[in-house]
C-alpha cells in the first residue's frame, strides 16, 4: 500500500538463486496482474521477484528452488500456531470429508461463533464472512445503520482492506478529509471518511469538534500493524473509548491482525478496552479463508435476516474455514500459548536491537505480544509520518540478506512480522545471527 516499486539490491550470497521461482513469476505473469493475487506478495518494497512455495511445517516454509526459511509472516498472521497444525489439520480433514460448501446452515457456524463470544470481551453475537475485507466493510456499514450518521474517523497508515470508502490517503493537513488511494475510486467514495493521524487524540477531538453529532464510528487498528508494528501510546485507546462514548459514536476496532494474537481475546482484553463492534480475522479462519465482524446482541440483531442492514456471502460461513478456525481457537483456549510467545518473541526483539547497536545502525525495534518490526528508523515510531522516515533502501537490501540467509521476513518495512508457538528458541538465535551476518555484508 505504501511504497513504489524498488530496484533488485545486490546482495552478498551469489550462491541464493531462484532459477524455478523466477520461471514461476514469469509465467504467472502472463495470466495474472502482477503475478500475484495480492499486492503484498510482489516484493514492490523490496525490488527483485519472489521465492515461489511449495510447501510448509512448523515454523518453516519451503520454495520450489529447495531452500528452507524460518518464516515470519506466517500467512500473514494466521498461522499463530504454525503450519499444519496436526489438531487444525485433522479438523479440516474431518470436515472435508461431510463436504466442502452447502449453502445451507452447519452446525459449525454456531459452535464457533459461541467460541467467539466466549472469549472475545464485547462479542454476543458475530456474522462469518470470507475476509478482513468485508469484514470491515459490513462492519462500517452497520455503524452506519445504527447510527443513522454518515462520516467515518480512519486513522492514517491504518488498513482495513480493499474497500472503497476506506482507500484513502492524507491530505496537507494532519487532520483533513481523505482523497482517494487508488484509480476508480471515486471522490465520492471517500467523502464521508474523515482522516486522522495515529496516536494524536487532540486532532480526533478537532474532528469531533468540527462534525458534531456527524460521525458514525471511529475505525482503527487498537495496534497498527500495516505501517509496521506500531502500538498505541499510554491512555490512547482510553480516551478514545471516552470521546466516542460521549458522542454516541461506534468505537470499530479492527482485529484482523490483532484477534486471538496479542491474547484470546485480542487487543481489547489486553488493554482493557471494551469497543462496540470488532472486526476479525485471519486467525479466525485458522489459515483458511473466513472473518467475522461482531458486538453486542442488540448491535447484531440490526444485521439481516434479523434486522435491515443487509450482508451475505454465498461461502460465508464455509464448512472447511470453521471447522480450522474453531480448532485453532480450541488450542488457543486449552494450551494457551501466550506466556511462549510473549518470551521468545521478547528474546528476538533483544537480539535485535543488540545487533543494531553492535552494528552502529540506526533502528527502533518495536514490539507488542507476538507481533514485531525492526525499523531502519532514529527515533521511535508512533504514526505513519514516523514510519515513513525510516531508511526503505536499508530495509530493502537487509530483506535480501536475510532472504538469502533463511529467514523470510516481510516484505516491507511497513508490515509486521509474526510469531509462532512453533518458533524454537534456536530459530530465534538462528534469526539473530543472520541479521548480525546480514548487516555485517551490507556495511562491509
Amino acid at each position: 500500500m505504501h511504497e513504489k516499486t524498488a530496484p533488485t539490491p545486490a546482495i552478498s550470497r551469489p550462491d541464493y538463486r531462484l532459477d524455478a521461482s523466477e520461471a514461476a513469476f514469469e509465467k504467472a505473469c502472463k495470466v495474472i496482474p502482477g503475478g500475484v493475487n495480492s499486492p503484498a506478495r510482489a516484493f514492490g518494497a523490496v525490488g527483485g521477484k519472489p521465492p515461489f512455495m511449495k510447501r510448509a511445517e512448523g515454523a518453516y516454509l519451503w520454495d520450489i528452488d529447495g531452500h528452507q526459511y524460518i518464516d515470519y509472516i506466517g500467512s500473514w498472521g494466521p498461522m499463530i500456531l504454525g503450519h499444519r497444525h496436526p489438531r487444525v489439520i485433522a479438523a479440516v480433514t474431518d470436515a472435508m470429508n461431510d463436504g466442502t460448501s452447502f449453502g445451507a446452515p452447519t452446525e459449525r457456524e454456531a459452535e464457533i461463533a459461541e467460541l467467539v463470544a466466549e472469549v472475545v470481551p464485547s462479542v454476543q453475537m458475530c456474522r462469518f464472512v470470507s475476509s478482513g475485507t468485508e469484514a470491515a466493510m459490513s462492519a462500517v456499514r452497520l455503524a452506519r445503520g445504527i447510527t443513522g450518521r454518515d462520516k467515518i474517523v480512519k486513522m492514517t497508515g491504518h488498513y482495513h482492506g480493499h474497500v472503497d470508502a476506506l482507500l484513502v490517503q492524507a491530505g496537507s493537513a494532519a487532520t483533513t478529509l481523505g482523497t482517494p488511494n487508488s484509480p476508480g475510486v471515486t471522490p465520492g467514495a471517500v467523502a464521508d471518511t474523515l482522516l486522522c493521524p495515529f496516536n494524536d487524540i487532540e486532532a480526533l477531538r478537532t474532528l469531533f469538534q468540527q462534525h458534531p453529532g456527524q460521525i458514525a464510528a471511529v475505525l482503527l487498528e487498537p495496534v497498527a500493524g500495516n505501517m509496521g508494528l506500531v502500538p498505541p501510546r499510554p491512555g490512547y485507546l482510553e480516551a478514545i473509548r471516552e470521546l466516542t462514548e460521549k458522542s454516541g459514536t461506534v468505537l470499530l476496532f479492527d482485529e484482523v491482525m490483532t484477534g486471538f494474537r496479542l491474547a484470546l481475546g485480542g487487543a481489547q482484553a489486553l488493554y482493557g478496552i471494551t469497543p462496540d463492534l470488532s472486526a476479525f480475522g485471519k486467525i479466525i479462519g485458522g489459515g483458511l479463508p473466513a472473518a467475522a465482524y461482531g458486538g453486542s446482541r442488540p448491535a447484531m440483531e440490526h444485521v439481516s435476516p434479523a434486522g435491515k442492514i443487509f450482508q451475505a456471502g454465498t461461502l460465508s460461513g464455509n464448512p472447511l474455514a470453521m471447522a480450522a478456525g474453531m480448532e485453532t481457537i480450541r488450542v488457543l483456549r486449552d494450551d494457551s500459548p501466550y506466556e511462549y510467545l510473549e518470551s521468545i518473541t521478547a528474546r528476538l526483539e533483544d537480539g535485535l536491537r543488540r545487533v543494531c547497536s553492535d552494528r552502529r545502525v540506526p533502528a527502533q525495534v518495536q514490539r507488542v505480544g507476538s507481533m514485531i518490526t525492526l525499523f531502519f528508523n532514529n527515533a521511535p515510531v508512533w504514526n505513519y509520518e514516523d514510519a515513513k522516515r525510516s531508511d526503505l533502501a536499508l530495509f530493502a537490501r537487509f530483506f535480501w540478506e536475510m532472504l538469502a540467509r533463511g529467514v523470510y521476513l516481510p516484505c516491507s518495512q511497513f508490515e509486521a512480522a509474526f510469531v509462532s508457538a512453533a518458533h524454537t528458541e534456536s530459530d530465534i538465535d538462528a534469526t539473530i545471527d543472520a541479521a548480525d551476518d546480514a548487516l555485517k555484508a551490507i556495511l562491509a
